[in-house]
This record gives structure tokens, sequence and C-alpha cells, in this order.
């Protein structure tokens, strides 16, 4: 195909490279001698076209693409009761039986497994607006519930607690900077609920994750409290070094970003305290100086 494509860009005539792609009569030709390189080419754009937004979708016959995020995949089932596929009017008797097929549709979407489904999404798509997660992590939350529903994982646990367990481990896999504290606090569940549906999801769905950043919370404590760019850039230096000497190994990423920042605070002589971090990043302040003695003392600082 690619060997095909360069073929295409001269002219096996002349030589020329302005080779034209003619649509409308579904050729390749060349602009200097006119010669047909290439002919009965595939439109792959529609047939009909529209002037409007409006006319547009009245005419398109495809839908969205498949969204995992959503309990029906983004493909539900619409049952029309008062005309069949070519426009006629169906007779009464007809149009009482798709009454009934309608009814039970609906029905069969509100009980079982479409009914838990449903409930899970739903949760997902509140915690994902409240906590600002991009859409391709909830999708990836979506699909670890789905995973768990159907190895029966769900069976026994409340669905928000499965639910925002899979939200926390998408954000954990996608090395999303959202703690287990945040997401807790916003879906209003239990931390050590959370923690257990989570650890499970690990274990029987096989997930591999990666180690935390302390660079991802760094940056986003520096944003909530304004420190300015000299200052966080030397917090970075500061990081680097101390993942160069292995530090920050087995420590709390929140602890280790936060004492980097206070140091780096510290030493431009911004007037940043302990207890303001502590709050923002939402740890106690031991932890900050007690990370903070070891990253001086091991660095040197």
């Amino acid at each position: 195909m690619v060997q095909r494509l360069v073929e295409l860009a001269r002219c096996p005539e002349c030589g020329s490279p302005h080779v034209v792609r003619d649509e409308d009569m579904g050729e390749f030709v060349c602009n200097e001698c006119g010669l047909v390189i290439r002919e009965d080419m595939l439109n792959r754009s529609p047939e009909w076209r529209a002037f409007t937004l409006e006319e547009e979708r009245a005419k398109r016959r495809t839908g969205p693409p498949t969204d995992y995020a959503r309990y029906d995949k983004g493909l539900p089932t619409t049952m029309w009761i008062t005309h069949d596929a070519f426009g006629q009017p169906l007779s009464s008797k007809t149009r009482h039986q798709m009454w009934r097929l309608r009814r039970w549709q609906i029905r069969s979407g509100i009980y079982g497994k479409s009914r838990n489904l449903l409930k899970a999404m739903n949760m997902i798509q509140r915690l994902s607006e409240k906590l600002h997660i991009p859409p391709s992590v909830k999708k990836t939350a979506a699909i670890f519930y789905r995973r768990a529903l159907d190895k029966d994982l769900v069976r026994g646990r409340s669905i928000a607690s499965v639910a925002t367990a899979a939200l926390y481990a998408a954000c954990r896999l996608t090395e999303t900077p959202r703690n287990l504290a945040e997401i807790a606090e916003a879906s209003l569940r239990d931390k050590k609920e959370i923690a257990s549906g989570y650890r499970l999801l690990v274990r029987r769905l096989r997930i591999k994750m990666p180690i935390h950043d302390p660079l991802h919370y760094l940056t986003k404590i520096a944003e909530k409290l304004r420190i300015p760019g000299d200052v966080l850039g030397l917090a970075i230096k500061i990081l680097n070094e101390a993942k160069k000497e292995r530090i920050t190994i087995g420590k709390d990423p929140r602890g280790v970003a936060a004492a980097v920042l206070y140091i780096a605070c510290q030493l431009n002589e911004k007037e940043v305290t302990q207890q303001r971090i502590a709050e923002t990043v939402n740890i106690t302040e031991v932890t900050i100086r007690n990370r903070k003695k070891e990253l001086m003392r091991k660095l040197n600082i």
C-alpha cells in the first residue's frame, strides 16, 4: 500500500510530482501531461447532500460509536408503534402488539443486569463529573465494572462501592492524580469499603498497576497553592535527584511531593507553611516533616 502511494506521487509518463486527485471523476490525473494514472476510485462520502445541521441529522443513517460508559453501550433499541419501515401506518392489531413489545422492552431494562449497569454507570458518570476525570478514564472504569459483573464479583457487595472502586482502579492504571481520600469524599462511601473493592478488582481481574509518580501530585499541589514557575522548577529538580537516589521508593507520593515542594519554597524564601500544604494535600504535617528531614539528609541540602 505504501509503495502504491509512492507510485501515485509521481507521473509514470513524465515524472512530474504534480498529481491531482479528481473527486468528481474518481481519478488521479497528472497536471502536466494529463495522463490518467488511476481511475474507478471509491467515494466513501455519503450519497446524499445536506445544507443544514438538522437536515444532516435527519439523513444520517448511523449513530454514535459504542460507548462502554453507558449501560446500553449507546446502542438502545427503539420500537416504533405507528408506522413500519416503509412509512405505512400499522393496523390496530399490529399497533397493539407493538405497544406490548415496547412495554416489555422498557421493563427488561429495569430489572436484572441492565438495572445493575444503569446504576453503576450513573455512579461513575456522576463521580467523573465531580472529580473532573477525563472521558478515557471514565471509559476504563466502565470496562472494569463490566468485567467484574461478568465474573459475578458484584454479588453480595454494594453497586456503588464496586463502581467507585472501578473508578479508583482506572485512575491508578492511567496515573490520573486522584487519591483514595478524594474519591471516597466525592462518593460518600467509606474508604475501607472502596479499598476492599479495589483490592478485589486488582486480584480477580489481574490488573497490573503502575507505581504512582510524585511528579503528577507535585504539579497539582503547586497549581492549587499558586506556586511560581521557578519554585516548581526547583522542586522538580529535587524530585529527580531523589528518584536517582531511590529515596521515593515505598513512600506515599503525596508526602514526597509535598515535602519536595516545601523544601523548594524554603530555598526560594517563599512563605508557604507546612499546615497550608498539608491541608491542600490532605496529609498530616508530621508526614511532611519526616519526608523533609529524610530528603535533606540524603540529598545534602
